[in-house]
């Protein structure tokens, strides 16, 4: 098994919102980190076209939607609110085709409850996200009216391929990338590449590459950029990065398994010294577990995460699954996070993260895209191999075979379901169970007593965040109903005063407001409030200035 170290190689990284980040993780492998902003977001010149977006939405004029980033779901939301109301929006966006790149976009809509009907796979490309929706819908995408939310730049590939397959394609850019206000960091990138300062060079997105490119072009130092990277471990997080590499005549010496950050610095602590010596000339490359694909892949067999199991101190496992579990997101994002994290520490083919809601346990998070089942599909006490660990509070670990067990159960609309071996494990509080952690093998597996009881201390700390994030959801659904109850019952009066009328009638001409309107209670009754307010201050106005 490869320790995952840099060993005190110097790596770049042009990442630029999570740069805190990957600096961390690049000292926490033992490297120097050198990260440079490659570029800054920008919104869009105008948001004329997404206004124009919203307008047609709202009008039934599109027929599936299709979203490539998180940052662009909530920056599009953002421009429309400023403009339209936030919940005609959404609820129009609810009563089309969705379609995601991805789990990023996926986590955030997921939030704001809008159905998710199409999400692509890793590596997340245009290419599986034009698979995904001729598996789809088939011949039937050529009826089809698609608006495509874009970020940073347009893909015309995506585009393209989009206006030949559906009856009409309209792009909503929302925000675009631009170079970084002060340029010299990136120039001295440039130059520390062409001087051979640099070992290691991450590149996590297309955009970083064309800037670094178009920078060292601004120098006049392109061949000698180019030269650089030569003797540099040049990484890529993947096939679109892959590709705008190449066509400035780099080909990267490895993609990471799975085209995730922490997956790409972790096997380049794992891979790069060897590559890195290779490269340099001073002896050939060591075995390296590598997917022989037009440019080379980290095997998913690859024991991702070795560090946490070959050499990182136990406080830093602790630190990385209570940071995760700590941060200030919302309980999907939380229990994405910690999807991503156990299918790193333990190598698996699917991960569920089932809660306990009532008598039945409801699919929260998954490690492969389910749009159509999680957060619906339910599994009762007892049934099947999940439902038995949750009534028993005993984990469950089969090898192989796991379809002969008599406690197992097959759930049609789960691909995941024609697998060889599980682990289940109880996440508990206070001694009571909250959900189950479920984790399959396509391949017979052994799992060790280790693994087993690290999930079951993934499950101790995750089960504390699933009771906290339910009682905050009952304390918010009070809290809203009882501010509800008030202002209705105000408003209730307010109307009897005004109309001479009684209670009864008063609640029900508030309703057919609120059927007609389509608009909840509370809205009308704030509504019937603010308007009593105003005449009481219009009333109060001519008062006062008399007195003056």
């Amino acid at each position: 098994m490869a320790h995952a170290s840099f060993n005190g190689l110097r790596v770049l990284s042009l990442e630029s919102r999570r740069a805190m980040e990957v600096a961390k993780l690049i000292r926490t492998y033992d490297g120097e980190p050198l990260v440079v902003p490659a570029m800054r977001e920008v919104p869009a010149s105008s948001n004329r076209q997404v206004f124009e977006f919203a307008e047609c939405l709202m009008r039934s004029d599109f027929d599936l939607v299709v979203f490539l980033t998180g940052v662009g779901v909530r920056a599009l939301l953002n421009i429309v609110e400023t403009k339209y109301d936030r919940e005609a929006f959404l609820a129009a966006l609810r009563s089309v085709k969705v379609a995601c790149r991805g789990p990023k976009p996926s986590s955030v809509l997921k939030e704001l409850k809008v159905p998710i009907t199409v999400s692509a796979p890793e590596p997340c490309t245009w290419r599986e996200m034009l698979s995904c929706l001729d598996s789809e819908f088939g011949k039937s995408l050529k009826q089809l009216r698609v608006a495509v939310q874009e970020y940073g730049a347009s893909n015309p590939e995506l585009l393209s391929a989009l206006t030949e397959k559906s009856r009409q394609v309209t792009k909503v850019p929302v925000y675009q990338w631009a170079l970084p206000d002060d340029l010299q960091p990136l120039r001295e990138c440039v130059l520390g590449i062409a001087n051979g300062s640099i070992d290691v060079a991450l590149f996590l997105t297309a955009v970083q590459v064309i800037h670094l490119f178009l920078v060292a072009e601004q120098m006049g130092q392109v061949e000698e950029l180019r030269r650089g990277l030569e003797s540099v471990a040049v990484l890529s997080i993947g096939p679109t990065t892959t590709e705008e590499l190449r066509h400035y005549g780099i080909t990267p010496d490895f993609e990471p398994s799975h085209p995730k950050m922490g997956f790409l610095v972790n096997e380049a602590a794992q891979y790069a010294g060897s590559l890195l010596e290779a490269k340099r000339g001073r002896k050939t490359p060591g075995p390296v577990a590598i997917e022989k694909t037009s440019v080379m892949r980290a095997a998913p067999s690859t024991p991702a995460m070795a560090g946490f199991r070959s050499g990182l101190a136990a406080f830093d496992f602790l630190h990385e699954i209570s940071s995760r579990i700590a941060a200030a997101d919302a309980f999907h994002a939380v229990l994405d996070r910690i999807v991503e994290f156990v299918s790193t520490v333990i190598p698996c083919d699917s991960c569920f993260v089932y809660v306990l809601e009532q008598d039945k346990l409801v699919m929260r998070a998954s490690k492969n895209p389910h749009a159509d089942v999680v957060d619906h599909l339910g599994v009762k006490l007892g049934q099947g191999i999940t439902g038995w660990v949750a009534k028993h509070r005993e984990p469950v670990a089969i090898a192989s075979n796991a379809a002969n067990d008599p406690r197992f159960q097959v759930f049609r609309n789960l691909p995941e379901d024609h697998f060889e071996a599980i682990l289940c494990v109880p996440i508990l509080c206070a001694s009571k169970v909250v959900g189950v952690f479920t984790l399959q093998h396509r391949d017979a597996y052994q799992h060790s007593q280790q693994e087993v009881r690290l999930l079951s201390m993934i499950g101790y700390l995750v089960g504390a965040e699933i009771e906290r994030a339910r009682l905050e959801d009952e304390n918010v659904e009070l809290s809203d109903r009882l501010e509800t109850r008030i202002s209705v019952d105000r408003a209730k009066g307010i109307l009897q005063r005004d109309l001479g009328t009684n209670e009864a009638e008063a609640y029900r001409m508030m309703q057919r407001e609120s059927r007609q309107r389509r608009k909840s209670m509370r809205e009308i009754a704030e509504a019937i409030l603010l308007s009593d307010e105003l005449k009481t201050m219009r009333s109060i106005a001519p008062e006062r200035l008399q007195k003056n």
